[in-house]
């Protein structure tokens, strides 16, 4: 069973979050007023579309690994939970990171996949591993106006694989989920310890203010271990913060 199977398609039925048709998984950008919401069955067909990109497209899976260098975003969580879905381990770099050594073993050689916006690609702190595949994100409603020599650009890419997911090798709890050697077991535990930290339990609903939480254990993996369904807000207006919660229905903020 995959991390995707776990936390997206084999939940159990009390512990989902909200009715089948309910958002599990909504985007938000207060500058922009760009808004996607995806159900459960919606996020986990670009899950699949992700994991069919990087077995049928790139030919990868259990062993190789991907390098993941984006915000908190649906797009994210997509490539996320497709390669886990794969078996390619992924090494998350947040922006904070950025100018920084990365010391996990083995992220000094070239990765399998890459996958960058096009915001950090441009970044002149940012040091952009290796990778044979790489794939650029633009990451709001219009592709990137250019996409560099060498990588191709991910929605466009995706796009061509169905939404079922592809033939794979059977994963076990034990396999690596990062690059790090963590394992999908592992990662769960820390789930459902940060799930507790944050008291969060089946039917709630996360506001994330994506400025302030780049890591995919706190605006992913905790809530959709736990049933909870999650609004990742960009550009967050603190003085809209009471109306955004009322309206979405929140009922924990991180």
């Amino acid at each position: 069973m995959t991390l995707t199977d776990a936390l997206v398609r084999e939940s159990p039925a009390g512990d989902r979050p909200t009715e089948i048709d309910q958002p599990l998984l909504t985007y938000l950008d207060d500058a922009t007023g760009e808004r996607t919401d995806l159900t459960a069955a919606e996020l986990g067909g670009w899950a699949a579309r992700a994991a069919g990109l990087l077995r049928e497209g790139c030919g990868l899976g259990v062993g190789d690994r991907a390098a993941v260098l984006l915000p908190a975003h649906w797009q994210t969580a997509a490539v996320l939970l497709g390669a886990w879905s794969a078996g390619v381990a992924v090494s998350f770099r947040p922006r904070a990171t950025a100018g920084l050594p990365q010391v996990a073993p083995g992220d000094d050689e070239p990765f399998d996949a890459l996958f960058v916006s096009a915001k950090r690609l441009d970044d002149w702190l940012e040091d952009v591993p290796e990778a044979r595949h790489r794939y650029v994100l633009g990451l709001g409603a219009n592709p990137p106006k250019e996409v560099p020599p060498g990588y191709l650009e991910w929605l466009a890419e995706v796009r061509r694989h169905t939404d079922a997911l592809p033939a794979s090798a059977t994963l076990t709890s034990a396999d690596a989920a990062s690059s790090d050697g963590t394992s999908y077991r592992e990662w769960g535990s820390v789930a459902l310890a940060v799930a507790d930290r944050l008291d969060l339990r089946a039917g709630d609903r996360l506001l994330v203010d994506v400025a302030e939480h780049e890591q995919p254990v706190y605006w992913l993996l905790a809530p959709l271990a736990v049933g909870a369904s999650v609004v990742l807000c960009a550009n967050l207006d603190p003085a809209r913060l009471d109306a955004r919660i009322a309206a979405e229905q929140i009922t924990r903020v991180l």
